[in-house]
């Protein structure tokens, strides 16, 4: 015998168990509120009871299959009213990738409040807002955005950040990135962030501490890190040698101080060296000038470090001279060396020497610093008439490039 037969013979046993006990005794109900009463059995009662569980399950039932139903069944459901968001949400964010602002922040902004990620239509409409100028409106949406996902602080915080940089509001955007930093200290973007603040307001010493942690999290590749430490560097060195102005004599100078921070990989820079150099010169150690350059010259060889090496005044006027003139075994013909040799010569008061390197530089390359040293030296040495026709050599060299002058007229015309 099957199990189907087996349940219909136990419920027709029930009922039929039922319904001797209904026969034998039904029972008495009585239901009194104020002047209502209701009599009935108690098996009738019980069959009410039973109807309205029923009814009530029904409904539950209908309810979830109109939700479930929801695109033809109720059009204007939570879900409906959320996909119709997404596609004007992604129709805004079309306009804002097209360029298309007032549109894409009228789209956006009517999306936010019913989209799955109002975020988005937030901070792009921000955005939409800030190109076209309308700064309040831009500042409002990022309040709406942060009141609608508060987990989104530091995105929001950021998106602020770089929409007042571009604004030029740098103190304000500068306070916002120091919040950030304080409360995410590992934020690796807000970091990059404020490089380029402190970059804009030429806070070269808070730059500089930002150095190392934006080299060992490599947020530039390396050529634009090594850009940027040089920047930083040359900067620095240029407002020690001002600071250094008026110092006591036997003073610690500011420098040195800058030059002994500077990463030693870039000890080695020939621009950053010829930067120290200058600046040393115009603090007034030219003495420590020349030992910086002797010793930087003696591993690889510049043009700009020998130009430099020739007008610095070294302790021993004589010995940088000869110094000089060791180079001279491998870049005899260089007109700059031969110039810096010309000035060392002047300075210890060799005169026929310096002109020998001087003309030689001269007739190397034509250029009117050699003129004019040369011009000098000749003037000095009493050569008037060697030293005009060098000046005209050097006139030619200004104004070889002038237009010709119109002839002049025939008299009687």
């Amino acid at each position: 015998m099957s199990k189907s037969y087996i349940a219909v013979l136990v419920v027709l046993l029930i009922a039929a168990l039922l319904g001797m006990a209904v026969a034998e005794d039904p029972g008495y109900l009585l239901i009194a509120w104020r002047n209502m009463s209701v009599e009935t059995s108690i098996w009738v009662g019980l069959a009410f009871v039973l109807a309205l569980w029923l009814l009530w399950a029904l409904l539950r039932a209908t309810v979830r299959v109109i939700n479930a139903s929801s695109r033809r069944v109720n059009p204007w459901s939570r879900h409906n009213r959320a996909r119709r968001a997404n596609q004007v949400t992604t129709r805004g964010l079309l306009e804002f990738a097209e360029g298309h602002w007032a549109n894409s922040l009228r789209l956006l902004r009517r999306a936010a409040p019913h989209a799955d990620q109002p975020l988005i239509n937030y901070l792009a409409a921000a955005r939409a807002a800030h190109e076209i100028e309308d700064y309040r409106e831009a500042d409002s949406l990022l309040r709406e955005a942060y009141e609608t996902t508060p987990q989104a602080d530091v995105a929001i915080a950021v998106t602020q950040a770089q929409l007042q940089i571009a604004r030029g509001q740098l103190e304000q955007a500068l306070a916002t990135l120091t919040r950030v930093r304080k409360e995410h200290p590992k934020h690796l973007y807000a970091l990059k962030l404020m490089g380029q603040l402190y970059l804009r307001l030429e806070d070269w010493e808070r730059l500089e501490q930002l150095l190392p942690e934006l080299r060992r999290h490599r947020l530039y590749s390396e050529a634009d890190q090594q850009t940027l430490e040089r920047q930083v560097y040359v900067a620095l060195l240029t407002q020690a040698a001002q600071r250094s102005e008026g110092l006591a004599v036997g003073a610690a100078n500011p420098v040195s101080s800058v030059w002994e921070r500077v990463p030693k990989p870039l000890r080695q820079d020939a621009g950053l060296i010829e930067t120290y150099a200058l600046q040393l010169r115009a603090s007034g150690a030219e003495v420590h000038a020349e030992k910086v350059l002797r010793e930087a010259l003696s591993h690889f060889y510049s043009d700009r470090l020998v130009h430099i090496y020739g007008l610095v005044r070294g302790a021993d006027p004589a010995r940088q001279l000869d110094t000089a003139e060791h180079w001279l075994a491998d870049h005899a013909h260089d007109a700059t060396l031969l110039l810096a040799l010309g000035r060392l010569a002047l300075r210890n008061s060799l005169w026929g020497k310096a002109r020998e390197y001087l003309e030689a530089s001269f007739a190397s390359r034509r250029d009117i610093q050699t003129c004019a040293e040369l011009v000098r030296l000749l003037e000095h040495m009493g050569e008037t008439k060697a030293a005009q026709q060098v000046l005209r050599q050097g006139f030619a060299l200004m104004t070889h490039d002038l237009p010709q002058l119109p002839q002049p007229r025939a008299s009687g015309v």
